[in-house]
């Protein structure tokens, strides 16, 4: 009973090793993202960027201080503040992450070339990286703190307003003082370029991994068209009972969830075996289960 015992034991330390290792690799991957994404192409840009990074750039064009270090600076008082709501774990690793990202930024992301062609090209691609960069931190449930510790504080004074809201204002008022203390007036159309990018990329590879497309089909031959389904893409499907609304005739609602690609050879196949089949076509953001690959 003993040696069982210490066996589970060490699965669960070998687990939690390999987990926190995994958790370590993203950080280190998404730090050197967004480290190329701030110091070699949105503050060799000279535009304003979002967060503790957009104040950050402020302060090192004004003062010369080391953005990474200012990032640290910025986010201890905040992240001392909201300890109680963001609770102990995910502030230790924020902390974590923040340090290697800020080391990166100050010491790693000199050492590659600036960008010095168009500041739209950069905006591009800082939106690019640092969307990749932050889904990766994200995704193992951690973050860069700055501007995310403020969101959580905002919320518990605010309940009613939204965190896509508080994120915004957040965003919008680093942009438009970075803007203003500078005079650059395009710098701000750039930051909310690339602000608009990051919140697009984060959310197509956080949710795009696990993404697809969900069909239902309403017609009087389920069992032929799950078969079909099946035939053509060796996806498997839900008969689902139904009924119409206007004649009240029995009805069977098949639904099948897929990638794209398979999509649309179900949809070719269904429309081409059953005329007379009612389709309705929707986005999946997150698909979980046999089939679909989850990280």
């Amino acid at each position: 009973m003993k040696f069982k015992k210490r066996i589970k034991i060490n699965t669960i330390t070998y687990e939690k090793l390999t987990a926190v290792g995994t958790d370590i690799l993203f950080e280190i991957i998404g730090s050197i993202l967004i480290a190329l994404a701030v110091h070699n192409f949105a503050l060799a840009a000279g535009f304003p960027m979002t967060g503790f990074s957009g104040i950050a750039i402020i302060l090192n064009r004004f003062f010369n201080i080391p953005v990474g270090t200012s990032t640290i600076l910025l986010n201890i008082p905040v992240a001392l503040l909201c300890c109680r709501l963001i609770g102990t774990a995910f502030l230790i690793r924020s902390f974590r992450c923040m340090i290697i990202s800020s080391l990166f930024i100050d010491y790693l992301a000199p050492l590659l070339p600036f960008y010095e062609g168009p500041r739209l090209l950069a905006a591009l691609v800082t939106g690019i990286l640092g969307g990749i960069g932050y889904a990766l931190i994200y995704m193992r449930n951690s973050s860069t703190g700055g501007a995310d510790f403020l969101i959580m504080a905002f919320k518990s004074k605010k309940p009613h307003l939204r965190l896509g809201t508080i994120a915004f204002l957040i965003d919008l008022g680093i942009i438009l003082a970075g803007g203003l203390l500078f005079r650059d007036f395009d710098g701000i159309l750039y930051g909310l370029i690339v602000t608009y990018l990051l919140a697009v990329v984060v959310d197509k590879v956080f949710y795009g991994i696990n993404s697809g497309k969900i069909a239902f089909i309403v017609t009087n031959h389920g069992e032929e068209i799950c078969r079909l389904i099946e035939e053509c893409s060796n996806r498997g499907s839900t008969i689902l009972k139904s009924q119409g609304g206007y004649r009240m005739e029995d009805k069977q609602t098949v639904m099948v969830v897929s990638n794209s690609k398979q999509m649309y050879r179900i949809l070719q196949e269904v429309t081409h075996n059953d005329k007379e089949a009612f389709i309705i076509l929707m986005e999946a953001h997150e698909i979980h289960g046999k089939g679909f690959s989850v990280i």
